[in-house]
């Protein structure tokens, strides 16, 4: 693949907006933007965050190159002094984001960016790109992980994801959210995330018998032996034929095998005739691995069946997030600064959904002390001190009247710094830290958020404060 400098991959209006900005004195105007995202995916109690390292790649290589200059220059609708300040282009915002791994709610920031309004509305179709794919994949595995009730998941899907860096970027997330490994090798490569993997039909096809072809693999693997049983018949040919040739190579070798794969057909009637028939011949450990289209919903129905499977290889629906493919994450404006104070900005709508909250902002995750699970996220002004004391009241920022006092709990400001004054002042944890503080995240949520249908609605609150600048602007700009 080549090296693509990823500065121009923005949508056009954010250079003909800069432009503008550019050329009406508004050069160094000072602005916020929120992400924030409005819907969880597939109906669920929440969504997981994800993206943050191949943003900060993003901004560390922002720079418009002589050849991008010229590109521009040739749609003749763009100053020279504008072009000339993209040629000498620094980035100076400071960017906040969550954590990857966090669980994440409809209407907090998830990122956010202050500083020089150019800079920061160039972020804005990369930094949606990167967070939505990755959040959605993050999202649909964490879902599927918790299916399988602790039984390895293995994301499978490289060949149906759209594109190199939905495939690459998609078993990150998927690895992130819990996952056991995945089948894009480069992925191993790049991130450090196991790569599984063992044969496909072909291979059998290719021998002059499946039982050679089982004898061929176990020759050669005979540590990691897990064979494809279902390219035929998987009870009459395949289960005998590998049952076999573990016998005649790898239990001579002093080997054992594996595992049994099965791609097709009633998974979970074939597993427990499976599972019988390797127990009755001595092969209690040989595990038994399930595939083809698999997602939460099925797999939570094949456990509550009893199949015997002991782990899952799901592709397409986990790397596509098939059941609902978009993350509805949006960049919106929220505070711009004259003479250094702070004019919150909102955006109105007949949709209330998409009415906006002003003012650059902070997020505090409540927890119980008692049990440290959380019990709510709080906007706050970002000068307000994080809720603290023996009590606190929490209210719905729509429904006033819903209200709920809270003692013996702590607060954690989710919001992370990222960049200072365009400076890198993070230090990327590595991905296996990830994973294990997404698990930790995750349990440290009510079951009832956790529900597959109907889950508790989670709640995110707003201070008083937020609430009343809010509540002001919106008096002040209703027609």
């Amino acid at each position: 693949m080549q090296n693509i400098n990823y500065t121009m991959l923005m949508d056009f209006y954010e250079i003909t907006m800069a432009n503008g900005y550019f050329e009406k004195g508004y050069k160094e105007k000072e602005a916020c933007f929120d992400m924030f995202f409005r819907k969880i995916p597939d109906g669920g109690g929440f969504a997981i965050m994800a993206g943050v390292e191949q943003l900060v790649d993003y901004i560390k290589n922002l720079e418009f190159t002589d050849t991008d200059i010229e590109f521009l220059r040739s749609k003749k609708i763009f100053s020279e002094a504008f072009l000339d300040y993209l040629k000498n282009f620094k980035f100076t915002c400071d960017v906040w984001a969550i954590e990857e791994g966090t669980p994440i709610f409809p209407g907090e920031p998830i990122v956010k960016v202050k500083g020089p309004v150019i800079q920061a509305q160039f972020l804005e179709t990369m930094l949606l790109l990167t967070i939505n794919h990755q959040c959605l994949i993050a999202t649909k595995a964490n879902r599927i992980v918790r299916a399988a009730k602790g039984r390895p998941v293995m994301e499978f899907g490289s060949r149906r994801a759209q594109g190199t860096s939905g495939a690459i970027d998609g078993a990150r997330a998927a690895y992130i959210a819990g996952c056991s490994g995945t089948a894009c090798t480069i992925s191993d490569v790049q991130y450090g995330i196991p790569a599984l993997g063992t044969m496909a039909h072909s291979w059998v096809q290719l021998f002059p018998s499946e039982y050679e072809a089982f004898c061929a693999y176990a020759e050669l693997y005979p540590d990691n032996c897990t064979l494809l049983i279902d390219t035929f018949n998987v009870l009459k040919s395949g289960l005998p034929n590998a049952i076999r040739a573990f016998k005649d190579v790898l239990l001579p070798k002093g080997y054992r095998p594996k595992g049994v794969r099965i791609d097709s057909g009633d998974i979970t009637y074939l597993s427990k005739k499976i599972r019988k028939i390797l127990d009755a011949e001595g092969f209690e450990d040989c595990k038994i691995v399930a595939s083809n289209s698999l997602d939460e919903y099925i797999i939570r129905d094949l456990l509550e069946q009893g199949a015997m499977i002991d782990s899952f290889g799901v592709g397409e629906r986990l790397i596509t997030s098939r059941s609902e493919p978009v993350f509805g994450g949006v960049y919106k404006l929220v505070s711009v600064y004259e003479n250094g104070e702070e004019v919150p900005k909102i955006k109105l709508s007949e949709n209330v959904a998409k009415i906006t909250t002003p003012c650059a902002k902070n997020v505090y995750r409540l927890y119980e002390k008692e049990t440290n699970k959380a019990i709510a996220d709080v906007l706050s002004l970002e000068e307000e001190a994080a809720p603290t004391g023996d009590e606190y009241e929490i209210f719905d920022p729509e429904h006033t009247w819903k209200r709920k006092k809270i003692t013996n709990f702590y607060s954690k400001n989710l919001l992370v710094k990222i960049f200072d004054k365009g400076k890198l002042v993070y230090d990327l944890p590595d991905i296996h830290t990830l994973k294990k503080n997404c698990k930790m995240a995750v349990d440290n949520l009510w079951d009832e958020v956790k529900r597959w249908e109907n889950p508790h609605t989670y709640y995110v609150d707003l201070t008083k404060d937020l609430w009343n600048v809010k509540n002001e602007l919106l008096n002040k700009n209703s027609y």
